[in-house]
């Protein structure tokens, strides 16, 4: 099986540069669809779904390589591979935006940047770390989830995606959530949860571009200022926007803030 089928890349543009959408957990490539069209006039754009999500093969999981955000991350690289892709600008969405941090630690020559939309390192709060959410509280939304998935999306994704003005959005996340295989949906909700990448943060070398929203029920702004406290080579930026899902509820605001991130000049990487 091809990188390509299992992740059901789709290639747009014709740009010299590569830029490189991840979605987050109960996604699709279909969510960053308001933010392509800008640049597939200087990029090649690549997008994919990560295996359990959107139209990739499901045949493909494997619970041991997906035990951990390294086998999406392992994906990834292996995209990169098949494509023969060089100095990819990635721009990850929640989750991702740890799974190409990942990528970049294994294979940091494939990189010419990060953008990291909401990341977190650690959803759990520990000691001084305030991730957002007690060990408790996530068991309870794990076991939530996996007792009742149509149940879970309906609750979550208004949560998720904020917004209450414009119910539509909350609605589309709920039915992207709710296309997912139960077994996979939670699979990859444990995997999510429960990581803590806070130790990886310190071996990012690639330029990285940390986008946050001023009100942000899954990802606060204390730990966007701790990702870009933990990356020296790294610009944070608050948009204009709330909710978890800038790129759908407010994509200008997340166009206009990768514009000026990959058009500036690079600051330089560590040695």
């Amino acid at each position: 099986m091809t990188a390509s089928h299992r992740n059901n890349v789709k290639i747009l543009g014709s740009g010299d540069r590569t830029l490189m959408f991840a979605h987050g957990y109960g996604c699709d490539q279909n969510m960053w669809r308001h933010v392509v069209p800008s640049f597939t006039d200087d990029f090649k754009v690549v997008l994919f779904d990560y295996v359990g999500s959107g139209l990739s093969d499901a045949a493909a999981f494997d619970r041991t390589r997906y035990s951990t955000l390294r086998g999406y991350a392992q994906d990834v690289i292996e995209i990169i591979e098949e494509l023969n892709l060089h100095n990819v600008h990635f721009v990850g969405h929640s989750v991702s935006s740890m799974i190409g941090a990942l990528a970049a630690i294994e294979q940091p020559e494939y990189f010419a940047s990060l953008t990291m939309i909401g990341p977190s390192p650690c959803y759990i709060n520990s000691g001084d770390y305030k991730g957002g959410m007690e060990r408790g509280d996530v068991e309870d939304l794990l076991e939530s989830l996996e007792s009742n998935h149509v149940a879970w999306s309906a609750t979550m994704a208004p949560v998720i995606m904020g917004n209450p003005e414009t119910p539509e959005l909350a609605d589309e996340l709920q039915a992207s959530f709710c296309r997912m295989n139960p077994f996979l949906a939670n699979h990859f909700a444990r995997v999510t949860f429960l990581s803590d990448n806070r130790s990886d943060l310190v071996k990012v070398r690639t330029n990285t571009l940390i986008v946050q929203c001023r009100k942000d029920a899954i990802a606060g702004t204390s730990v966007g200022e701790y990702v870009h406290k933990c990356l020296p080579t790294s610009e944070f930026v608050m948009i204009d926007a709330t909710g978890h899902c800038p790129h759908m509820s407010a994509p200008k605001e997340v166009v206009k803030a990768l514009q000026n991130f990959l058009h500036e000049k690079p600051f330089p990487l560590l040695a």
